[in-house]
């Protein structure tokens, strides 16, 4: 029987919720190139994939935080992976954004959360840690304890792990990385060349560009 991670991964590829491009980078919005761009809100459209994500976040909150009040989904990706997870718990369930929104009350949690609840975060991916931190530190400064967070996809950067170790914030992941590129490669999706180029690219994503690729400063 696979594990979760592969299985995952696996779904994840074939519904292109994972794009790859070694050869054709994406530009994140953090003004890195990437030769991997994730969509996770592609599973939405797939019932198959959606129901397997939704069960396994929920039977990793019962064993992990079984003592957890309220489930919080972070905007905007991780809304309705959250609002699924904590119907199929009878939870109560929260959004919150990184930025307040610019007109009516200006809130940064959407819902209700009662100083002293135990919350659990639903995030959809982790790549630089910044905006879960975030987060984390809304639902701290509204009165609720954050005592771990569920995230889909993990790309598994230092950055991110230390600054949220930092925070004391507990995370797991159903799948991540190494485990998609593994699956990749098992499966044809990469060359040899081109899994370098993504351990490449893994190892400074700031900084790097395929080879011939133009940069603009």
């Amino acid at each position: 029987m696979k594990k979760l991670d592969t299985l995952l991964a696996e779904k994840l590829m074939q519904i292109n919720a994972i794009k790859l491009q070694p050869d054709s980078p994406f530009a994140w919005a953090t003004g890195w190139n990437s030769p991997i761009y994730t969509d996770l809100r592609m599973t939405l459209s797939y019932p198959e994939v959606r129901n397997l994500i939704k069960v396994e976040m929920a039977r990793l909150i019962m064993e992990n935080y079984g003592d957890a009040d309220v489930i919080a989904g972070i905007a905007t990706g991780a809304i309705a992976h959250g609002a699924l997870v904590a119907d199929s718990l009878a939870m109560p369930f929260v959004y919150v954004r990184s930025t307040p929104k610019d007109h009516g009350l200006e809130n940064l949690i959407e819902g209700d959360i009662k100083p002293g609840q135990k919350v659990v975060l639903i995030e959809d991916q982790l790549s630089t840690g910044n905006n879960c931190k975030k987060c984390l530190n809304t639902v701290r400064d509204a009165g609720g304890i954050v005592v771990g967070a569920v995230v889909i996809f993990d790309y598994q950067f230092s950055i991110a792990a230390k600054a949220l170790k930092r925070a004391k914030l507990p995370i797991i992941t159903l799948t991540n990385f190494e485990t998609m590129l593994d699956v990749a490669m098992d499966s044809g999706h990469l060359t040899q060349a081109d899994a370098d180029a993504l351990q490449q690219w893994h190892s400074d994503p700031e900084n790097w560009a395929p080879a011939g690729f133009d940069t603009v400063d």
